[in-house]
């Protein structure tokens, strides 16, 4: 049977959808689906006899909503009254689905939101309900907003252990539960908060993390992107130690773990806070085959001349045999690259602001 590769690219306009083979050299691209809807987080779940895909989309009329498609994107359902509230406890409402993700059951999808919050499905992201021990967090009250907003943009559930997750949010932190969401403590211990005053630069909470990933194969081992540092855990998060000597810069957003390689993880670093575009302007993916001891630059094929940035799920890799990376751009343009970052290509360009990718075989 072919496989085919699907690409999944969310932007602050609307979805669009690339289709490829195994090769990854010929897309073809439908969209806007949603147009002008902000699409922050998508996902493309194949542990199903077919593919569904989840959008977290929002519209400034109606509100967010997890629309999913289980045709591969011809067809869209929703839940009537949005996937994703707060209960009518709470006072406060979703602006944003910053991530969805799957966790290891089979129908199991976590969320997170903002306002900084957390949700779990349990019927393939149909409906959710809130990790209330979070949103009840006393840390929550002092938790701040970045740029971007205040979002729990990273949820990892451990792929063998149900009980554990791992999230982060910006500004506050990694938060880690051991016991099904029942608590959750802080996990910050190395990481320094560069804005901050000299002699509380490393707080328990306040930390402005951008992403963080890991491999399946090797859970207890995480990789960090931070606001102004990156850093790698070796004890599930219980410590953090820096792994930016070598790098141009240690700021960025997305960090990407390589699928059938847990040593190996790849980031975009950024030129500080403030111009956010690459060190020099030119478009660079920088990898490490060692866990971050030593990186190496690869631009075969991207822009040397590139003044945006890319945003925290705005690179990924596929599950193909031979990985496939992608990255897209403020700019509106995505670039792939079929030989694990060795070289890149255009796939698509002039779409609106990319906030999101995500690829799989299907």
């Amino acid at each position: 049977m072919a496989r085919g590769t699907i690409l999944m690219v969310g932007t602050r306009k609307g979805l669009w959808l690339g289709r490829s083979d195994e090769a990854r050299k010929d897309w073809e691209f439908t969209g806007p689906h949603f147009d002008m809807e902000e699409v922050y987080s998508c996902m493309v779940d194949t542990r199903g006899e077919r593919p569904r895909l989840l959008a977290g989309a929002s519209s400034s009329w109606l509100g967010p909503q997890v629309r999913r498609s289980d045709d591969l994107g011809a067809t869209w359902e929703e839940t009537p009254g949005g996937a994703v509230r707060f209960p009518d406890d709470v006072d406060a409402s979703v602006e944003r689905i910053w991530q969805l993700t799957p966790g290891p059951d089979p129908g199991s999808v976590w969320a997170g939101t903002e306002p900084g919050a957390v949700f779990r499905s349990h019927d393939g992201g149909e409906t959710f309900a809130l990790e209330r021990a979070l949103w009840d967090h006393p840390h929550r009250s002092e938790w701040g907003e970045g740029f971007g907003g205040q979002a729990f943009h990273t949820v990892l559930p451990h792929p063998t252990d149900p009980a554990s997750v791992t999230v982060a949010i910006s500004t506050g932190g990694v938060y880690q539960t051991s016991d099904g969401g029942a608590s959750w403590q802080p996990r910050n211990t190395g990481i320094r908060a560069d804005f901050l005053p000299e002699g509380q630069q490393y707080p328990e909470l306040g930390q402005c993390v951008h992403k963080v990933a890991r491999h399946p194969a090797r859970p207890e081992r995480l990789y960090l992107q931070n606001h102004g540092g990156v850093y790698r855990s070796d004890d599930h998060a219980a410590t953090w130690v820096s792994i930016a000597d070598g790098l141009p810069a240690d700021f960025g957003f997305p960090v990407v773990v390589h699928p059938q390689e847990p040593d190996t993880v790849f980031l975009f670093p950024l030129s500080a806070g403030f111009g956010r575009y690459p060190t020099d302007g030119r478009a660079r993916v920088w990898r490490s085959r060692d866990a971050g001891e030593t990186w190496e630059e690869l631009g075969d094929g991207l822009p040397d001349r590139f003044f945006v940035g890319v945003m925290r799920d705005a690179m990924c890799a596929d599950d193909h045999e031979r990985t496939g990376l992608y990255l897209g751009a403020r700019n509106g343009a995505v670039w792939g690259s079929a030989d694990g970052g060795d070289t890149w290509r255009c796939v698509v360009a002039d779409l609106p602001d990319v906030m999101v990718v995500r690829a799989a075989v299907v």
